[in-house]
C-alpha cells in the first residue's frame, strides 16, 4: 500500500531546487501532480513529467477524478508519493474523498482577488474561504501538520498564526 508523504500546494507544481529537495524526504519513491488541466493536455504532463524526472523519481500526472480513483482501487500501489495540487480546493477534495494525508505544505499561491485574497506569508495570498477549509482538514480529516513554507530553507509559518488572520 502507498502513501502521501507529503502533500503540498503551489501554483508552479514542480519547479527547480525546491522540488529536488523535497523529493530526498524519507521514503518517497514518486511525485503525483494532481491537475485537471495539465493531466489533459498531453504536451504540459510531458512537459511536467520530465521536470520531475529529474529529482529523480518517477512522476505520474493525474486529474483529481483518476488520483480518487487510483487511491480507492489501488491504494497508489507502492508509490510513496509527494502529492502537489495548484489549490487548497483539490487537496480539500482529495482528503474529503478519502485521500489520506498527514503533512500538508502550503508553497505558493498568487492572489486572485484583492478584495478578498489575504497576504499571510511572503509567497502565499489566502480567502477565508481556503483558510476554512485548511482548519477543517486539520480538525476533522486528520491532516496534522499543515504549515506554510515557500522553501525547505525558509521559515515555517503555522496553520495556527494563519487562521488567527481571519479570525479563526
Amino acid at each position: 500500500m502507498g502513501q502521501v508523504n507529503l502533500a503540498r500546494v503551489d501554483e508552479r507544481l514542480i519547479h527547480g531546487q525546491v522540488m529536488v529537495t523535497l523529493s530526498q524526504k524519507s521514503g518517497v519513491n514518486s511525485i503525483f501532480v494532481v491537475d485537471d488541466v495539465v493531466a489533459k493536455d498531453k504536451f504540459m504532463r510531458d512537459l511536467y513529467k520530465n521536470a520531475g524526472s529529474r529529482t529523480g523519481q518517477k512522476t505520474i500526472v493525474v486529474t483529481s477524478e483518476k488520483a480518487k480513483f487510483y487511491w480507492d482501487e489501488y491504494n497508489f500501489k507502492d508509490y510513496n508519493c509527494i502529492l502537489i495540487a495548484k489549490t487548497v480546493s483539490v487537496i480539500y477534495d482529495l482528503v474529503t474523498s478519502g485521500v489520506p494525508m498527514k503533512e500538508l505544505n502550503i508553497g505558493g499561491i498568487a492572489q486572485k482577488n484583492p478584495d478578498e485574497d489575504l497576504l499571510v506569508t511572503k509567497s502565499v495570498y489566502l480567502n477565508k474561504a481556503d483558510a476554512e477549509k485548511l482548519k477543517d482538514l486539520n480538525e476533522n480529516y486528520g491532516v496534522q501538520d499543515i504549515y506554510f513554507q515557500a522553501t525547505p530553507s525558509a521559515p515555517k509559518t503555522s496553520l495556527k498564526d494563519v487562521l488567527s488572520k481571519f479570525g479563526l
